[in-house]
């Protein structure tokens, strides 16, 4: 009889995990948090590479409806300096590696792949341990528990699961997101459409102390911006988010020095900024090897955001449901060979995800990478 896999978290790492080890004839459960799939709203846009994200889809064969999420034209891509000048403008020719899609899209093609009941809504875990015979135990928030031969940590920065291999905690980064919203920009914000283009669109600063703006064409007439600010908690602690007007002023007064057609995408915010910091595991974050448990996505390294954490989250989810699957009857083996995989891989990310890159080069790398491909 095959080992019957326990999954925490139902974000696209787990998920993308129970899909892989269903293809391969193998059953899994899948405990989240949350009260159903639509309790909360999920994220905005994610660009699905094809060096990791995609191999992730095509190892849960869903390849075809992936493609048809796709939002067209939106590897289109626009740089200014904070001065408003044009630096970099790219249409989207269709032949990028890094088609655009919604998290919430991507989160329900892999939901609606797996067999009805693999998902247990409401479980929100209060614990973990592991038991006198090797196996680990899951205690919920409302008393229940489970026993699991095999356990995977799918549950984030804060992952519960994580305890039982390693004493690492996610230490606040320095610097954090501001996020807002604009609707039916082509009517109500057309300023705002004609700036942003059809696609990313980002404004950069040359002296490299942190700060950026960024916006993504989502589905529809919807823009989504968000600000990076290098600033203590404490100072963001002093911002009332739930204040739409005074937020955003406040918010904006950190670009004073900017073109000011870039600080609309602030302060014409149809919804309260949202603030989220950036927290991360020391770089090269690793365990040693503990029977039956390990860890996928951000629960294992989770860091700055770089455009890679849910293309990683599935690729480690994809390699690990394939070394599963390679290793019958073989937890150990199949565990084993994918963290040797996922260990340093997540080291050289991390790493990358750390560097600052000026705005020369990430017009550079901008460049280069639309003429690679």
């Amino acid at each position: 009889m095959s080992t019957h896999v326990t999954i925490i978290g139902a974000g696209l790492g787990g998920l993308t995990l129970a899909r892989v080890l269903h293809v391969h004839g193998m059953a899994s459960t899948v405990y989240e948090a949350e009260a159903s799939a639509g309790a909360r709203t999920q994220g905005g846009m994610l660009d699905i590479h094809d060096y990791n994200g995609q191999l992730a889809v095509k190892a849960a064969d869903l390849m075809d409806e992936f493609r048809g999420i796709v939002l067209e034209g939106r590897q289109a891509m626009r740089f200014f300096h904070r001065d408003g000048s044009l630096l970099f403008d790219k249409a989207d020719d269709g032949t990028g590696g890094r088609p655009e899609v919604q998290r919430g899209e991507l989160r329900q093609i892999l939901l609606d792949s797996l067999p009805e009941g693999t998902v247990r809504w409401g479980h929100k875990v209060s614990g973990t341990r592991t038991l006198a015979d090797g196996r680990h135990e899951v205690t919920f928030a409302h008393g229940t528990s489970v026993t699991a031969d095999l356990l995977v940590g799918a549950d984030g920065a804060w992952s519960r699961v994580r305890p039982l291999l390693s004493g690492a905690v996610p230490e606040y980064a320095g610097e954090a997101f501001v996020e807002t919203y604009l609707f039916d920009v082509e009517t109500r914000h057309p300023a705002v459409a004609a700036m942003v283009g059809g696609g990313m669109f980002g404004a950069v600063d040359p002296d490299g102390d942190g700060r950026w703006i960024g916006a993504h064409r989502e589905k529809g007439e919807t823009v989504h911006a968000y600000v990076t600010l290098a600033r203590p908690l404490d100072w963001f602690a002093g911002i009332d988010f739930t204040d739409l007007a005074a937020s955003t002023t406040r918010i904006a007064a950190e670009f004073a020095d900017w073109a000011p057609e870039f600080g609309t995408l602030i302060t014409r915010s149809d919804t309260a900024p949202l603030l989220r910091p950036h927290y991360t595991l020391p770089i090269g974050h690793r365990w040693d090897r503990v029977p039956g448990v390990t860890l996928v996505g951000d629960a294992a390294h989770v860091s700055v955001p770089n455009g890679e954490g849910a293309n990683l989250a599935m690729l480690d989810a994809a390699e690990l449901g394939e070394a599963l699957a390679a290793h019958p009857g073989d937890i150990e083996a199949a565990l084993a060979a994918y963290e040797r995989a996922l260990f340093p891989r997540s080291a050289d990310a991390a790493a990358e995800a750390h560097h600052k890159p000026t705005s020369a080069e990430l017009i550079e790398f901008f460049t280069q990478d639309a003429q690679a491909r």
